[in-house]
């Protein structure tokens, strides 16, 4: 019976015989790269954008924010998206975002237009990743996979954490050679080749007439939680960002909507965000919180590192970026080895040691280090970003249920990006006197006490010590 089918309809052929090959994977991959590169890009720009806009730098703060709060609200809602509405359909509106994103950018003559371009960057390239998993885990179905493709992981390992480093080197190049508008700009060829290449994903079902109407549509998806969501996470990114003064308003509005929005999603048979089962999934939990501590460290020490080196090592935009090359390089070339073997608990392990060292690293440099010491410490923090990303992402997809792999994906990088907020607190905190060595060394002790807990998390974990946890 399967071999009938499967003869008459080539396309399942082509699916049982090399279920993941270019056509479908690279779209996936340059769209999840888009989100991580955003992230960082803008590292190097803020400078030039406050000069030539006329505003303080500390204003230019908000893109950097403004992007971590979109995605971190967009994400989760992006994977329950395509799990009602479809992968590719989501996929694709996505980089359509991102494409405008990029353009109102490029063309803003002031801080609120590129403040627009970059909540509608981060809200477009959070769909890329979600909705790769949801491909990913459905392609692997349709293959008869019992285990993670671990080649395909790992190359949304590199094109995820792994070019998140090489922002800082591309944006110090664009930036110092064709301005601080690039930063937005490269986002309209890189889309437009992603448009291109996603437009030969496979298909998605057709939508159910009886479930297609907009009422229906927003009782699937749970827009009433999903509402509750965004508000409770607006009020809480804002409050982290105004830290160390203390945002009461945020605060207030944190417990207002967070209470109310926990009480619906556990009345719900179908919720956007399964609490119970979040609860109960020890696996996936541990997961989310280890992301959240390693991603801390790399982007405190990515963001951190960089102000000092330009503000006390005296380097310039383009040789802090050209600096960290050796971080992207190092998590690119052990991603994908990593993964193919679909490894969790070695590289977990591996990635809060390494987090561990380079910490101790960032506390020992000072104005007089040679510039190899700067460099080692890059490296080291290139492992850490290859094995938190690598390790906890095959622990994702391993842990998360089938059913709602997407809104797991999205979570995932929801928890990711409080780690990453909370560096930028972090910074503004042990640099509010200035980018100076005694505040890379404070800086250092915060994010050795970070280590020790994502290394105790990891250590303790049981789950970890199966080789193959079963997917729930």
């Amino acid at each position: 019976m399967r071999t009938a089918r499967a003869q008459a309809d080539p396309a399942i052929v082509e699916t049982a015989r090399k279920p993941f090959g270019w056509a479908f994977t690279t779209p996936l991959y340059v769209g999840s790269s888009l989100n991580p590169i955003n992230s960082s890009i803008i590292a190097t720009a803020l400078v030039p954008i406050a000069t030539e806009l006329d505003v303080a730098v500390g204003t230019t703060a908000v893109l950097v924010s403004s992007l971590y709060l979109a995605s971190a609200v967009a994400q989760p809602t992006a994977g329950k998206l395509a799990e009602v509405l479809g992968a590719r359909r989501v996929f694709l509106a996505g980089i359509v975002l991102v494409l405008l994103g990029g353009t109102v950018g490029g063309l803003g003559q002031n801080l609120a237009m590129l403040t627009v371009a970059r909540v509608l960057i981060g809200l477009g390239t959070s769909a890329a990743f979600p909705c790769a998993m949801v491909m990913i885990r459905r392609r692997a179905g349709q293959a008869g996979l019992d285990q993670p493709p671990g080649g395909v992981l790992g190359g949304l390992a590199i094109a995820g954490m792994a070019t998140a480093a090489v922002g800082p080197p591309l944006g110090g190049l664009l930036v110092g050679t064709a301005g601080w508008r690039w930063a937005f700009l490269i986002n309209i060829p890189v889309t437009t080749i992603a448009l291109l290449m996603a437009l030969r994903l496979p298909k998605d079902p057709p939508l159910d007439r009886a479930h297609s109407g907009l009422r229906r549509i927003a009782h699937r998806i749970d827009l009433i939680g999903i509402i509750g969501f965004a508000t409770t996470m607006t009020s809480l990114v804002v409050f982290l960002m105004g830290l160390p003064h203390l945002n009461r308003a945020a605060l207030t509005v944190f417990f207002a909507t967070a209470l109310p929005t926990v009480w619906w999603e556990l009345r719900r048979t179908t919720p956007c965000f399964d609490l119970r089962g979040l609860t109960s999934n020890g696996a996936l939990t541990r997961t989310y919180l280890r992301q959240a501590l390693t991603l801390l460290g790399v982007y405190a020490m990515m963001y951190g590192l960089t102000q000092w080196m330009e503000a006390a090592y005296g380097l310039s935009t383009v040789q802090t970026g050209l600096m960290l090359l050796p971080m992207g390089a190092v998590s690119a070339l052990l991603s994908r080895p990593l993964a193919r073997r679909n490894l969790v608990r070695g590289p977990v392990i591996a990635s809060a040691v390494s987090m561990l060292l380079g910490s101790i690293g960032i506390m020992l440099l000072d104005s007089r280090s040679p510039v190899f010491a700067l460099v080692l410490v890059s490296l080291v923090f290139g492992v850490t970003t290859a094995t938190t990303t690598v390790g906890n992402q095959t622990a994702l997809y391993k842990a998360a249920p089938a059913d709602q792999i997407g809104t797991a994906a999205g979570l995932f990088r929801t928890f990711g990006y409080l780690g990453t907020i909370t560096s930028s607190v972090l910074g503004a905190i042990v640099f509010r006197d200035g980018a100076s060595d005694h505040g890379l060394h404070r800086l250092g002790i915060v994010l050795v006490a970070a280590g020790l807990a994502a290394l105790t998390l990891t250590v303790l974990d049981r789950d970890l010590m199966r080789p193959h946890p079963a997917t729930p």
